[in-house]
Protein backbone atom coordinates (compact mmCIF):
# COMPACT_ATOMS: atom_id res chain seq x y z
CA UNK A 1 0.00 0.00 0.00
CA UNK A 2 1.46 3.42 -0.94
CA UNK A 3 0.57 6.37 1.32
CA UNK A 4 1.33 10.08 0.54
CA UNK A 5 1.26 12.41 4.08
CA UNK A 6 0.45 16.25 3.91
CA UNK A 7 -0.12 19.52 5.95
CA UNK A 8 -0.84 22.84 6.36
CA UNK A 9 -1.84 23.34 2.93
CA UNK A 10 -3.67 26.81 4.33
CA UNK A 11 -6.20 26.46 1.47
CA UNK A 12 -3.76 26.28 -1.58
CA UNK A 13 -2.42 22.85 -3.16
CA UNK A 14 -0.21 23.36 -6.42
CA UNK A 15 -1.30 20.72 -8.72
CA UNK A 16 2.30 19.14 -9.03
CA UNK A 17 1.60 18.02 -5.02
CA UNK A 18 -1.51 15.69 -7.21
CA UNK A 19 1.51 14.64 -9.27
CA UNK A 20 3.40 13.05 -6.95
CA UNK A 21 0.54 11.49 -5.07
CA UNK A 22 -0.53 10.29 -8.02
CA UNK A 23 0.56 6.42 -7.54
CA UNK A 24 -1.01 6.59 -3.55
CA UNK A 25 -3.66 4.07 -2.88
CA UNK A 26 -4.20 6.81 0.22
CA UNK A 27 -3.56 10.26 1.26
CA UNK A 28 -3.40 11.42 4.92
CA UNK A 29 -3.83 15.36 5.46
CA UNK A 30 -2.51 15.95 8.58
CA UNK A 31 -4.54 19.89 9.78
CA UNK A 32 -5.31 23.42 8.53
CA UNK A 33 -7.20 22.26 5.58
CA UNK A 34 -8.14 26.08 4.99
CA UNK A 35 -11.29 25.54 2.60
CA UNK A 36 -13.89 23.28 2.37
CA UNK A 37 -12.39 23.70 -1.88
CA UNK A 38 -9.55 22.40 -1.05
CA UNK A 39 -11.20 19.78 0.96
CA UNK A 40 -12.97 18.17 -1.35
CA UNK A 41 -10.38 18.57 -4.38
CA UNK A 42 -8.27 16.49 -2.08
CA UNK A 43 -11.35 13.76 -1.22
CA UNK A 44 -12.19 13.74 -5.17
CA UNK A 45 -8.48 12.99 -6.29
CA UNK A 46 -7.77 10.49 -3.72
CA UNK A 47 -9.53 8.34 -0.62
CA UNK A 48 -8.29 10.45 2.32
CA UNK A 49 -8.60 10.33 6.50
CA UNK A 50 -8.26 13.77 7.62
CA UNK A 51 -7.86 16.02 11.17
CA UNK A 52 -8.88 19.58 11.40
CA UNK A 53 -6.40 22.07 12.51
CA UNK A 54 -6.03 25.47 14.46
CA UNK A 55 -7.04 27.58 11.46
CA UNK A 56 -9.96 25.14 10.27
CA UNK A 57 -12.86 26.80 10.82
CA UNK A 58 -16.83 24.92 11.72
CA UNK A 59 -17.35 23.62 7.90
CA UNK A 60 -14.21 21.77 8.04
CA UNK A 61 -14.93 20.44 11.45
CA UNK A 62 -17.50 18.78 11.12
CA UNK A 63 -16.26 17.39 8.38
CA UNK A 64 -13.07 16.23 9.96
CA UNK A 65 -12.26 14.68 13.72
CA UNK A 66 -9.56 16.50 16.14
CA UNK A 67 -7.78 13.04 16.10
CA UNK A 68 -7.43 10.16 14.42
CA UNK A 69 -6.16 6.44 15.59
CA UNK A 70 -5.99 3.91 12.41
CA UNK A 71 -4.54 0.81 11.49
CA UNK A 72 -3.02 0.61 7.35
CA UNK A 73 -1.76 -2.63 6.44
CA UNK A 74 -0.81 -3.56 10.02
CA UNK A 75 0.35 -0.04 10.44
CA UNK A 76 -1.22 1.68 13.40
CA UNK A 77 -1.33 5.24 13.15
CA UNK A 78 -2.10 8.11 15.61
CA UNK A 79 -2.86 11.86 13.57
CA UNK A 80 -3.57 15.33 15.07
CA UNK A 81 -2.44 18.64 14.15
CA UNK A 82 -0.76 20.30 17.14
CA UNK A 83 1.66 17.11 18.76
CA UNK A 84 4.74 18.58 19.16
CA UNK A 85 7.58 16.12 18.46
CA UNK A 86 9.71 12.87 19.83
CA UNK A 87 10.88 14.18 23.70
CA UNK A 88 8.39 17.39 23.93
CA UNK A 89 5.10 15.71 22.86
CA UNK A 90 2.20 18.20 24.21
CA UNK A 91 0.23 16.47 26.86
CA UNK A 92 -2.64 15.53 24.61
CA UNK A 93 -0.27 13.92 22.02
CA UNK A 94 1.58 11.74 24.95
CA UNK A 95 -1.20 10.23 26.16
CA UNK A 96 -2.68 8.91 23.11
CA UNK A 97 0.75 7.74 22.16
CA UNK A 98 0.84 5.94 25.57
CA UNK A 99 -2.71 4.85 25.70
CA UNK A 100 -2.78 3.52 21.66
CA UNK A 101 0.53 3.14 21.60
CA UNK A 102 0.75 3.69 17.57
CA UNK A 103 3.84 2.82 14.98
CA UNK A 104 3.46 5.90 13.12
CA UNK A 105 2.81 9.43 15.40
CA UNK A 106 1.39 12.09 12.22
CA UNK A 107 1.16 15.86 13.06
CA UNK A 108 1.36 18.55 10.99
CA UNK A 109 1.52 22.66 12.34
CA UNK A 110 5.21 23.36 12.79
CA UNK A 111 5.67 24.09 9.09
CA UNK A 112 9.11 22.54 9.41
CA UNK A 113 9.25 18.35 7.36
CA UNK A 114 10.52 16.26 10.43
CA UNK A 115 11.00 12.31 9.95
CA UNK A 116 12.20 11.54 13.53
CA UNK A 117 12.30 7.64 14.79
CA UNK A 118 10.78 7.75 18.61
CA UNK A 119 13.18 5.35 20.70
CA UNK A 120 11.48 6.03 24.27
CA UNK A 121 7.47 5.25 22.38
CA UNK A 122 8.69 3.19 19.85
CA UNK A 123 7.31 4.75 16.52
CA UNK A 124 8.02 6.65 13.95
CA UNK A 125 7.18 10.08 14.46
CA UNK A 126 6.62 12.25 11.12
CA UNK A 127 5.39 16.16 10.41
CA UNK A 128 5.30 16.31 6.53
CA UNK A 129 5.45 19.90 6.64
CA UNK A 130 3.37 22.83 4.80
CA UNK A 131 1.79 21.87 1.48
CA UNK A 132 0.44 25.63 1.06
CA UNK A 133 1.71 29.11 0.34
CA UNK A 134 0.38 30.63 3.75
CA UNK A 135 3.30 30.76 6.41
CA UNK A 136 6.85 31.07 7.22
CA UNK A 137 8.32 28.19 5.59
CA UNK A 138 10.51 28.89 2.59
CA UNK A 139 9.95 25.22 1.21
CA UNK A 140 6.66 23.54 0.41
CA UNK A 141 7.03 19.93 1.43
CA UNK A 142 5.11 16.70 1.60
CA UNK A 143 5.59 12.73 1.78
CA UNK A 144 5.08 9.26 0.55
CA UNK A 145 6.22 5.80 1.55
CA UNK A 146 5.03 2.31 1.29
CA UNK A 147 3.24 -0.24 3.97
CA UNK A 148 5.41 -3.21 3.52
CA UNK A 149 4.85 -6.31 6.30
CA UNK A 150 3.45 -3.72 8.76
CA UNK A 151 6.27 -1.34 8.32
CA UNK A 152 6.80 1.98 6.43
CA UNK A 153 9.45 1.78 3.50
CA UNK A 154 10.86 3.45 0.46
CA UNK A 155 10.11 6.52 2.04
CA UNK A 156 10.09 9.57 -0.10
CA UNK A 157 10.44 13.41 0.35
CA UNK A 158 8.99 15.86 -2.15
CA UNK A 159 9.76 19.73 -2.55
CA UNK A 160 8.66 22.73 -4.23
CA UNK A 161 9.94 26.45 -3.31
CA UNK A 162 7.36 28.67 -2.51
Amino acid sequence: MKIGILSDTHSHLDDRFLKFFENCDELWHAGDIGSTEIFHKIEKFKPTIWVYGNIDGAEIRLLCPHEKVFERAGLKVFMTHIAGYPTRYNAFAKANILQHKPDMVICGHSHILKVIYDSQFNHLHINPGAAGNHGWHKVRTAVRFDIVNGKPANMELFELPR
